[in-house]
């Protein structure tokens, strides 16, 4: 019975990486997601980094001991690796794990470090497929990430809950006339600056990296002090280090708000989040012009199988 299920994995997980891994090829991209629950018996996310595999395993009930798990575990790693053309040591496994009563959280699950470097659009970016349940670099957001890139060119942009950077990145190769990117982890700063710095991007003169909740940080700003916003904020977010939770559900209009207030007159904000229930209080945010991008912003690889939402807002 397993036998038939493990051939029922390999026969998807061969029909789907052939289709992707070729188009991936054609595009010259190196990091790509293969496969995201297809099958509820096998319950992965498989990501392709270049020569390495990132696998996060769901977890769920599925009433195997533990020695039963890891064997019916290593057989999907054999398989893993073999259609996917990479040696089984190259493929980074984690279990993917939410907090209990909230989502959007995900726990820390290794400490050592172990960082490689990969490439997008002639760009080079930090990723660590070991310590952290996210990579460094959401490949969702690659188209994303070229429109920013497009709309930067004298811009001054501003990346709030930026993570490690990677929007940054782009609006500086895009020509960006300055950047502030805030985030509330240090170590995520820290990320974000030596991703430019992989670039030979990094202008202490014009590259600004800003320690502090987005929440209390909009507040500062005044009037037309930006021309250009990122914002992809965590779904719920309770950290010690904040002044007030965040629930992007309740709080995204006063954040919209508080952002365009900032604008310059027809300024842009990129609003992302990837809470599946998400519904946007269109009414309330005093926007010219909302433009919902979903579709024109989901990579080919995540086809049917992306749980975000993607919008423009022009002050």
């Amino acid at each position: 019975m397993l036998q038939d299920k493990h051939e029922m994995f390999r026969n998807r997980l061969t029909k789907v990486y052939r289709h992707i891994s070729r188009q991936a090829k054609r595009q010259g991209i190196t990091c790509y997601r293969v496969y995201d629950h297809d099958l509820p018996e096998f319950p992965f996310c498989i990501e392709v980094y270049e020569n390495n595999i990132y696998l996060a395993e769901y977890k769920r009930r599925h009433h195997l001991s533990e020695e039963e798990h890891e064997q019916w575990l290593e057989d999907c790693i054999a398989i893993i690796s073999e259609i996917l053309e990479l040696p089984a040591d190259n493929v980074y496994i984690k279990q993917r794990q939410r907090k209990a009563g909230r989502l959007g959280q995900y726990q820390r699950v290794a400490t050592e470090q172990e960082f490689f470097i990969v490439q997008e659009a002639g760009l080079k970016f930090k990723v660590n497929l070991s310590n952290y349940l996210d990579t460094g670099l959401f490949l969702d957001h690659r188209i994303t990430r070229g429109l920013v890139r497009n709309q930067s060119a004298g811009k001054r942009v501003l990346n709030l809950f930026c993570y490690t950077g990677s929007f940054s990145v782009y609006a500086a190769a895009g020509g960006a006339a300055s950047i502030a990117s805030v985030d509330l982890s240090k170590t995520y700063l820290q990320w974000a600056e030596e991703n430019m710095k992989l670039n030979d991007l990094y202008d202490p003169r014009r590259h600004f990296y800003v320690h502090a909740d987005v929440k209390q940080y909009l507040d500062t700003l005044s009037p037309n002090s930006c021309d250009l916003v990122v914002m992809d904020p965590p779904t719920f977010s309770n950290s010690k280090r904040m002044k007030d939770f965040l629930d992007i559900q309740q709080d995204h209009v006063e954040l919209l708000n508080k952002t365009l207030r900032a604008l310059s007159p027809g300024g842009v904000i990129w609003f992302s989040t990837n809470y599946r229930r998400f519904v946007l209080d269109q009414q309330q945010i005093r926007a010219s012009e909302i433009k919902d991008v979903t579709k024109a912003t989901t990579p080919f690889d995540f086809q049917g199988k992306l749980f975000r939402w993607c919008y423009t807002m022009t002050k």
